[in-house]
């Protein structure tokens, strides 16, 4: 489903470059949730746009759905995002001058998708806001706005959904609840989850982590089933 072969980043930094991404090598199967931890500055983010298309690597090759995508123009790669990648991101991005059921609708009505207005109540019955779709992003919580990005990321049914910290705004308490709806709905749709967290605990209830470093992955492991369950998975 994801798959990236010898992937760099390297960024110009005043005179000198620097290597976001070591060259990477990496598969991701169909319906796998994977998480990836590790310090700031280890390259994280920049794993998940490359992954995304929203930014192009120095070198190597990409593939979501074994399509390559580095050699696409934007216009296939926005094509291809709408209709296989959701992203949720650790801010929201929520449109303000939306309500929230408005925010879910959006995405379908760009890609003509039949029964838009059905589908956007039905994601918002399914995040837990059925009575809340008539209020604008200023009049939801936190918690409440990562639930609508989490609709918004699934309104067209992709097939590989990417976060990038969508906790890390929320308190523990919505923090977990959003955490959960994430991973149900890995569970229930079979979509590949690619997760990106600073959270440990987790991180050890995917069925995979990644653990990266400098720009470089220093640990790919399968936490234990028992460990999963007690959010305290160590490989």
């Amino acid at each position: 489903m994801i798959r990236l072969v010898n992937v760099s980043k390297v960024v110009a930094s005043g005179s000198e470059q620097l290597t976001i991404l070591h060259s990477l090598t990496l598969e991701i199967a169909r319906g796998q949730f994977v998480s990836v931890v590790g310090p700031s500055g280890s390259g994280k983010s920049t794993l998940l746009s490359l992954t995304a298309g929203l930014d192009a690597p120095t070198s190597g090759e990409i593939y979501l759905d074994g399509r390559e995508i580095t050699s696409m123009s934007e216009d296939d790669l926005a094509q291809l995002r709408g209709e296989k990648v959701g992203f949720i991101f650790q801010s929201f991005h929520l449109i303000p001058s939306l309500t929230a059921y408005e925010n879910i609708l959006v995405p379908m009505e760009i890609m003509g998708i039949s029964g838009a207005k059905i589908r956007a109540q039905q994601l918002l019955d399914e995040v837990g806001l059925h009575d809340r779709g008539h209020h604008y992003p200023s009049q939801l919580s936190g918690g409440e706005q990562q639930r609508v990005a989490i609709a918004r990321a699934f309104a067209n049914d992709p097939p590989i959904l990417l976060a990038d910290e969508p906790t890390g705004n929320l308190d523990s308490r919505n923090g977990a609840h959003v955490f959960e709806l994430l991973v149900n709905l890995n569970r229930e749709r079979g979509t590949t989850l690619l997760l990106v967290t600073h959270d440990h605990e987790l991180a050890g209830r995917a069925d995979r982590r990644i653990t990266l470093r400098e720009g470089r992955v220093v640990e790919d492991c399968e936490p234990k089933q028992t460990e999963r369950e007690v959010l305290s998975a160590e490989c």
